[in-house]
């Protein structure tokens, strides 16, 4: 028998011998238990079948309704942003030893694959400050939820302190971890911008597992870690520090700064927002905490005639076979996105990398200035910043109707930070990266002081 579609396994004659097999006629007596009157009547009201070329065209017009980079100026970070992607990464990671890679189980034949990794380790290590990297998380909510994990589990303790200016979404996947694991959750509030030390300080004892904050946060501002650090650290407790990667560029090491624990999202190295993720997380910690780690490490090592090899390395067992004992249920990584992160740094090298947080730091503050020319806006806050900062609108606008009149004029403006603060209402967190231009920047204040009016 001829089939009609070659690419389709299942042939009118391949379905008459199953029927056959299982003993009925048709299709529809494999529904005769539900009752006529709960099933579905007539048509579902669905388009007709269309062919590859139709389908083609509207699969595009549906993706043309999407807000990308390609079309759209954007001013939106809280998470995810718009930096620039040396072509070179799309040129590496579509290698199919790369691209179709699923997990190097079998390091004899795994070696290219193993060794991404681990310089992906080796990178993070040292723009972080700190002594071993895993393989890569998710992304960086869930290594901070690790982190969370991680730190309760080293300490025996049941507390977790965290501050309010911690990305609102790893928030959420924290106390979804410290739930399952019968963990308290203290959350710090915020001052100008950043967390209230005081408070901090007061909520800290003996019973407090770990301190965790982001620096710079969710607001864009700069964290006083070092003020910070003998807080937790005083009580024999863990420092858990999210962080955006490009800032390392220029901040000083987290490492330095005494944190245990650092972990963050490395989207900012070459891998493209794509409308949500993936992205990739990255988790280092201190020596001591070496074999606390989730996931798995790569190693480097040399084999029985002397020559350099990588393996899998002081993964723990017990997360694949003995569930009951796992600290964690990160059993995988993201060594594709990893990849990109690493062919990002050897592309960009110590004097790229600092020389596009320096971009990010002056175009930012160049447009928080030009914002604040006009008198209809002001800063939220005055602590130092990286690439983001809040604008306060007045009381009469939102920034759903601030957002909806940029969009139109073909800008995806800020954060809304009322969605998740109900004291920000009226706030409006504007992010900036490298890819930004003056011109786009002037255009953006004009166009704000316009909407307004």
């Amino acid at each position: 028998m001829k089939q009609k579609h070659r690419y389709i396994p299942m042939t009118e004659q391949d379905q008459a011998e199953m029927l056959k097999v299982i003993g009925i006629s048709s299709v529809d007596e494999l529904f005769h238990d539900i009752p006529e009157s709960v099933r579905y009547q007539g048509t579902l009201p669905m388009s007709e079948a269309l062919d590859e070329a139709k389908l083609l065209k509207h699969m595009r017009s549906l993706a043309d309704q999407n807000a990308d980079f390609d079309r759209y100026t954007s001013f939106l970070g809280a998470g995810l942003y718009d930096h620039h992607v040396p072509v070179v990464i799309n040129h590496v990671i579509s290698r199919s030893e790369f691209y179709t890679a699923y997990t190097p189980y079998q390091p004899e034949i795994s070696q290219g694959e193993l060794q991404a990794i681990f310089e992906f380790q080796s990178y993070i290590c040292e723009i972080t400050g700190m002594a071993v990297a895993n393989a890569s998380m998710y992304d960086g909510a869930t290594a901070l939820g690790e982190a969370s994990a991680l730190a309760a589990a080293h300490t025996k303790r049941k507390q977790i302190v965290i501050s309010k200016a911690v990305h609102p979404e790893a928030r959420e996947i924290v106390c979804t971890t410290a739930h399952g694991l019968g963990l308290e959750i203290v959350e710090i509030d915020t001052s100008n911008g950043v967390t209230d030390l005081s408070k901090l300080e007061a909520a800290v004892s003996a019973d407090t597992a770990a301190v965790v904050i982001q620096s710079p946060n969710f607001f864009g501002c700069i964290e006083d870690v070092r003020s910070i650090e003998p807080i937790i650290h005083q009580h024999k407790g863990l420092l858990v520090m999210s962080t955006n990667p490009l800032t390392l560029g220029l901040l000083e090491s987290p490492g330095k700064l005494g944190a245990d624990v650092v972990v963050g999202d490395a989207q900012p190295f070459g891998i493209q927002a794509s409308l949500g993720g993936p992205t990739c997380g990255f988790f280092a910690v201190t020596e001591a905490l070496m074999r606390k780690i989730p996931g798995r490490i790569v190693g480097q090592t040399v084999d029985v005639d002397g020559k350099r090899g990588f393996v899998l390395t002081l993964q723990a067992r017990e997360q694949h076979i003995r569930r009951e004992k796992a600290t964690s249920n990160i059993c995988s990584n993201q060594a594709l996105l990893a990849l990109c992160a690493s062919v990002y740094l050897s592309t960009m090298g110590k004097a790229g990398l600092q020389e596009v947080a320096n971009l990010n730091i002056q175009k930012a503050h160049y447009a928080a200035e030009r914002i604040k020319q006009s008198n209809k806006f002001e800063l939220a806050f005055s602590s130092p910043f990286f690439n983001e900062f809040v604008v306060k609108l007045p009381a009469h606008v939102s920034v759903q109707e601030v957002n909806e009149k940029l969009i139109a004029r073909g800008i995806i403006g800020g954060y809304d930070l009322g969605l998740q603060y109900d004291e920000l209402k009226q706030h409006l967190l504007v992010a900036v990266t490298e890819r930004r231009t003056k011109e786009e920047i002037d255009e953006f204040a004009a166009q704000l002081e316009e909407v307004l009016s």
